[in-house]
């Protein structure tokens, strides 16, 4: 039987995710494409009667922006959001701010494959004289965390994000699902597909071949235990689904960037 409900989301399409460039823990906006999947998100769960009680997002203005639209077009703006570091998008180290595009031309798709969607292998790790390092690491938002900012990762891999996550999860998230709250998580593609191996126990190999596009709501019925009691449904137009799910997949093939 189900006891609990919960919805995953990964933002709404970003500038840098329209770009097809490793964005992670750069600070991006919604691109327009964003904004209309994040209020067509909020009108769908509407309709099948979602009611939240509260809202987890990451520090990023993409996990944010997107959960603001949402609860405005559910007409539920007042419902409470927390935001922790712990829900960011994965860090991609030296690789932030790069098109995967062009790297499939210049590493081939198997290698950039792997640092997108493997379990355990991490990315080069960014260093100083990356163009984007003073940005992420001088950002303020980093001083609110309950690490010292100079014990944040400097590249992760999916099991990294997860090992960073699971600490929130049990501690925070847990106890409000168990309180009988119907939960939101507004967060990013690898943090939500981490929280999708843990309450699945999706294999290290299988979580390869786990894709979620921008702006579609996943919904988890999960029993007493916080297990599954049926599969993840993706909730939407499922044609329009697949092919979303067809052009993240496509991201990191080698076609010239534009």
């Amino acid at each position: 039987m189900s006891k609990y409900r919960l919805v995953l989301l990964r933002h709404g399409e970003g500038a840098w995710n329209k770009e097809n460039r490793f964005c992670s823990w750069v600070d991006q906006k919604l691109s327009e494409e964003g904004v209309k999947e994040a209020r067509d998100c909020g009108r769908l769960l509407k309709e099948q009667g979602y009611k939240f009680d509260l809202v987890f997002t990451s520090l990023l203005s993409r996990s944010i922006h997107t959960a603001w639209l949402v609860l405005e077009a559910m007409g539920q703006e007042w419902v409470p959001i927390v935001k922790s570091w712990r829900l960011n998008e994965r860090h991609y180290g030296a690789l932030i701010g790069l098109n995967r595009a062009e790297m499939a031309l210049q590493h081939g798709e198997q290698k950039v494959k792997v640092w997108r969607r493997s379990y355990n292998i991490s990315p080069p790790l960014i260093d100083e004289s990356h163009p984007y390092y003073m940005e992420i690491y001088n950002d303020r938002r980093y001083a609110t965390c309950d690490v010292p900012k100079e014990n944040l990762p400097r590249a992760e891999s999916l099991k990294e994000v997860l090992d960073r996550l699971l600490p929130y999860w049990n501690s925070t998230v847990v106890p409000e699902i168990q309180k009988g709250k119907t939960i939101l998580i507004s967060g990013h593609g690898n943090s939500c597909r981490a929280i999708l191996k843990h309450l699945e126990g999706v294999s290290d190999e299988d979580i390869a071949g786990v894709t979620l596009p921008t702006g579609v709501p996943v919904q988890l019925e999960l029993d007493e235990n916080l297990k599954p009691v049926k599969p993840r449904q993706l909730l939407g137009d499922q044609a329009k689904i697949q092919a979303a799910i067809k052009k993240v997949e496509d991201q990191g093939k080698a076609k010239q960037a534009t």
